[in-house]
């Protein structure tokens, strides 16, 4: 009986755990979490947008945000003056798509330890954390680059303060691995729509240069549905069975994949080439992964 009464109360915990992280990272706790700054008041007005009135404030730039499964966007600001500080937090579906959209805008910025992974300058910063990707501005003339800092920090242990990659995003190979190169990437990748929910992160070695990718299917039937379709695209028979393969792409060359339950593993270069080695770094891949 007590053994049933703790277990009972570890389930309800888990739920209440649970109905807090879905509830959790609303406009109003977004602002609560901003972290006082002297000489800077955080502003009353709060601004919200949604998938479909992202366009009036961002334009061109909305339909990445959507691709990756934007929920809803607050913006928010510090101000001092005539200087501001705007502080955009995108909230997606999950926190794979927080770290997709964040990646598919790195660029060359210096590297900071806040959040899942951030960059950032004198006037920008910009990380993910959770569900949540956040930009960060300021038009100030001053230096704000330790007020950028300070406030991501505050905002990024509000929103989580285990924040880091993705699982599987952590399991790739070091060697030979481009710095920063990992991403996720929601649909579309290297041209195929099937080709969803997929891990890259960018090598080079030996000479070669190449992408090691991981589709995650969910299911081991998702990833043959997969297969399915790749297989049907590229006139492949259907015979086929859990293990290595070899995917001849017409565009993108000889695809050498190893199917492991829920995943599909393999790499992919630009040239068409043979990667050397390429089995056996798909095989080190694939025995991190679970299943």
């Amino acid at each position: 009986m007590m053994l049933f009464t703790c277990l009972r109360k570890r389930a309800v915990l888990l739920f209440l755990f649970a109905t807090q992280w879905l509830t959790a990272q609303t406009p109003e706790q977004l602002k609560s979490w901003l972290p006082g700054v002297q000489g800077w008041t955080i502003e009353e007005a709060v601004e919200i947008f949604n998938p479909d009135n992202l366009f009036d404030r961002i334009n061109g730039a909305a339909p990445l945000f959507i691709e990756n499964n934007f929920r809803e966007m607050t913006s928010l600001e510090y101000r001092r003056g005539e200087d501001y500080i705007t502080i955009q937090a995108y909230r997606h579906a999950t926190p794979e798509d927080a770290f997709g959209m964040y990646a598919s805008e790195r660029s060359s910025l210096k590297q900071l330890p806040i959040g899942g992974e951030a960059q950032g300058d004198e006037k920008n910063l910009y990380f993910f954390a959770g569900c949540i990707y956040v930009k960060m501005w300021s038009n100030s003339d001053a230096d704000v680059e330790q007020t950028l800092q300070a406030i991501a920090k505050g905002l990024a242990a509000g929103i989580d303060p285990d924040a880091g990659y993705p699982p599987v995003a952590g399991l790739f190979p070091e060697k030979g691995q481009a710095p920063y190169s990992t991403t996720y990437i929601t649909s579309n990748y290297i041209g195929h729509e099937f080709l969803r929910s997929v891990y890259v992160a960018k090598y080079e070695r030996s000479g070669q240069e190449f992408q090691l990718f991981v589709v995650d299917a969910k299911t081991k039937e998702g990833a043959k549905s997969v297969l399915d379709q790749y297989f049907t695209f590229t006139g492949q028979p259907l015979e086929y069975s859990e293990g290595e393969l070899l995917v001849k792409d017409r565009y993108n060359g000889d695809i050498p994949m190893l199917w492991k339950g829920q995943y599909l593993i393999g790499v992919f270069n630009e040239k068409g080439e043979i990667v050397t080695d390429a089995d056996a770094l798909i095989r080190e891949l694939a025995g991190k992964l679970p299943g």
